[in-house]
C-alpha cells in the first residue's frame, strides 16, 4: 500500500468510475484498476462490487474511503506539523459565491496575504450547492456560501454575516414602495439555482406578491446592470462589504418581514488546515465589521 494508492482509491470515490479518477489524476483507467486490483489483494477485502457493470464501492470500501482520508490528510500535514507554521503558507484553494466577490472575499485575502505572504489563495467561484458539493469531495479546502438546507455529516459551518434582502430598482422609478415597484415593473430574478434565490422566491410567495419575470441572472452585478438601464426591479442580498463605486440605484429595504441569508465558511471537520481557515475565518470577520472595501479601508485595515 502508498499513499499513492489511497489517494487514487479517494479519486475513484469522488469522481464514481475508474475512468473519470484516471482523467483527474492524470494515470490511465488500466493504472487505476491494477491499484485497487492491489489493494484489495493486500488487504485481503472486497473494496469493490464487480458484479454491477460500473464497479461500486462496497460498504467496507466506503469505510476504507474514509479512513484513507484521514491518512492522507496525516500525510499532507506531516511538515507543517513539524515545522510549527500549521498550514500558514503552500496552497489553499477557497470556493466563493459570486456575491462575495467583489467586496467580502478581496478585501479579507488581501488582509491574510499582508500577514501570511507565503499563503497562495486561489478562489473558486460557484453557487452554494456545487461548492458544497466540493468541500465535501475535498477538491476545494473551504467555501464561502449561503448557508446549505442541509449540512452534510462531514462538513462544519461558522456564520460570517446575516444579509437582508433589499429591493434594487432604477432612479427613475416613480414610487419607494417595495411591493407597489415589484407588482408593478418587470422583476428580474436572482437565479433559483442559487440557494438565496430560492429563498427569495419563497418569500414572495409566502407574502403573495406576484411578479412578472423578465429575466433570471447568476451575476448580481449584471443585475444591478439591468435595473440601471430600467428593465426592471430586483431583490437581491445587501453585502455584508459593500464593494467601491456601487451603481446609482434605489436600494429600498423590505422592512421588518423581509427575508435575508446567512453566510458562512464551510468546511471539511476533519481537515488538517485547521489554523489558516481560522485565520481566514478572523479575516473575513474584520472585514464584516469595516464594512466597506474601498483602497483606503484595505491600506489601514488590520
Amino acid at each position: 500500500m502508498s499513499i499513492r494508492m489511497l489517494k487514487t482509491l479517494i479519486a475513484v470515490a469522488e469522481n464514481g468510475t475508474f475512468s473519470a479518477a484516471a482523467d483527474e489524476i492524470y494515470v490511465t483507467h488500466a493504472a487505476v484498476s491494477q491499484q485497487m486490483k492491489a489493494l484489495e489483494e493486500e488487504w485481503n477485502i472486497g473494496i469493490f462490487d464487480r458484479t454491477k457493470r460500473t464497479p461500486e464501492l462496497t460498504p467496507v470500501g466506503r469505510a476504507l474511503v474514509a479512513k484513507a482520508r484521514e491518512v492522507v490528510n496525516a500525510y499532507d500535514n506531516i511538515v507543517p506539523s513539524i515545522v510549527g507554521d500549521d498550514g500558514l503558507s503552500g496552497n489553499l484553494v477557497l470556493g466563493a459565491v459570486p456575491t462575495t466577490l467583489t467586496g467580502l472575499v478581496p478585501f479579507a485575502i488581501s488582509m491574510l496575504k499582508r500577514d501570511y505572504p507565503d499563503l497562495h489563495v486561489f478562489v473558486v467561484p460557484g453557487l452554494t450547492t456545487d461548492l458544497a458539493l466540493q468541500v465535501e469531495r475535498g477538491t476545494v479546502d473551504a467555501a464561502i456560501v449561503t448557508e446549505p438546507n442541509v449540512l452534510q455529516a462531514v462538513q462544519s459551518w461558522r456564520e460570517i454575516a446575516v444579509e437582508p434582502m433589499e429591493l434594487l430598482a432604477s432612479l427613475e422609478t416613480d414610487s419607494d414602495d417595495p411591493i407597489y415597484l415589484l407588482e408593478n415593473n418587470p422583476f428580474i430574478r436572482f437565479t433559483r439555482d442559487a440557494v438565496v434565490g430560492g429563498k427569495i422566491e419563497n418569500w414572495l410567495r409566502a407574502k403573495q406578491i406576484k411578479v412578472t419575470d423578465s429575466m433570471e441572472l447568476v451575476s448580481l452585478e449584471s443585475i444591478s446592470s439591468m435595473v440601471l438601464c430600467n428593465l426592471g426591479v430586483s431583490i437581491v442580498p445587501k453585502r455584508c462589504v459593500a464593494a467601491a463605486n456601487p451603481l446609482p440605484l434605489k436600494r429600498i429595504s423590505l422592512g421588518e418581514n423581509g427575508c435575508s441569508r446567512t453566510i458562512g465558511l464551510l468546511y471539511r471537520h476533519d481537515t488538517v488546515k485547521v489554523r489558516v481557515l481560522d485565520a481566514v475565518y478572523g479575516k473575513l470577520a474584520r472585514a464584516v465589521e469595516i464594512g466597506h472595501c474601498t483602497p483606503e479601508t484595505v491600506a489601514k485595515a488590520s
